[in-house]
């Protein structure tokens, strides 16, 4: 039977630290990590998409977490096309002059490919993997030439499993669906579900596609009426929201459909602030066992 595993995606931000959500004593970042786990079977390291990962905190992460649980890995920024800063690279590969923004040759995307692999080689060595995953730009619309680039980013990934978030709402409007379908099929990606605010210019539709027989994603950003803006200080704004379970309770029947076609689904929440994320986490897994207990996973 297919498992639905449900958490957050994140287990340190800061505003979740301050929030008392961690009991007293577990606040370090053993603590922390250990207290989640026993809380929630998965969660997404997001950190990575804005400095490479380091082989030791994936040696840690494997050894604080129980068999079972997962880690679903944000890809680093310059490996999905966003703007990166020099200062996020390693020393060695910052290029001279100190610029603001780093220009990605094929040279400079083989070696952080690599070095971004070979960090997380415990956490997939170990069974910890869950997904890496690829967030693409919101300026990236479909078409040919894009659909390229998804192929030549994702496939820098080969033999590791994938999910693909895309934030440019055209990829899943209803006239480009089932070519999105068959591109993310043929390169063996799972898709990404989304719920955002609807009716902004921003919004992605909330389509459930499952594209790869080994998992599903759904990640819940929230439905703030900022979203995709850009202004200054948004960056906290457009994630903040408060899940009642009357929202989530569609999204658990679209779930479970998820799970009739994938062998696991991950269910993520991204929204702020304070511990919304986690509170919304423990609802969706309730609103989840009450009509199929058995499918949603756990860590004991």
């Amino acid at each position: 039977m297919a498992e639905i595993l449900v958490g957050t995606c994140s287990w340190t931000d800061p505003a979740l630290v301050a929030s008392g959500w961690y009991p007293a004593g577990k606040r370090d970042a053993e603590g922390r990590l250990r207290h989640y786990a026993t809380r929630f079977p998965v969660v997404e390291v997001d950190s990575t998409y804005y400095g490479m990962p380091s082989l030791r905190n994936s040696v840690l992460w494997a050894q604080r977490t129980p068999p079972g649980f997962r880690f679903d890995v944000k890809a680093f920024s310059l490996l999905t096309g966003h703007p990166t800063r020099a200062a996020a690279l390693p020393a060695d590969l910052r290029p001279p002059g100190d610029p603001t923004r780093v220009r990605a040759d094929a040279g400079l995307l083989r070696e952080v490919w690599q070095r971004f692999s070979s960090a997380l080689e415990p956490l997939r060595t170990s069974g910890r993997l869950g997904t890496l995953l690829f967030q693409f730009p919101p300026w990236l619309a479909p078409g040919p030439r894009a659909e390229q680039l998804v192929e030549e980013y994702t496939g820098r990934a080969e033999g590791w499993p994938v999910a693909v978030e895309f934030r440019h709402p055209g990829w899943w409007k209803a006239e480009q669906q089932a070519a999105t379908v068959r591109l993310l099929g043929s390169l063996g990606t799972a898709a990404v579900a989304v719920d955002t605010a609807q009716g902004l210019p921003a919004s992605v539709p909330p389509v459930t596609a499952v594209t790869a027989p080994r998992l599903a994603v759904v990640r819940f950003h929230g439905r703030s009426t900022t979203w995709g803006s850009t202004a200054p200080g948004s960056k906290v704004e457009n994630y903040r929201h408060t899940y009642t379970e009357a929202e989530l309770a569609p999204w658990a029947s679209r779930v479970r459909e998820m799970s009739r076609q994938a062998d696991s689904v991950h269910v993520l929440f991204n929204n702020c602030c304070a511990d919304a994320s986690v509170r919304a986490a423990e609802a969706m897994q309730r609103t989840l066992e009450k009509a199929a207990p058995s499918m949603v996973g756990g860590i004991g």
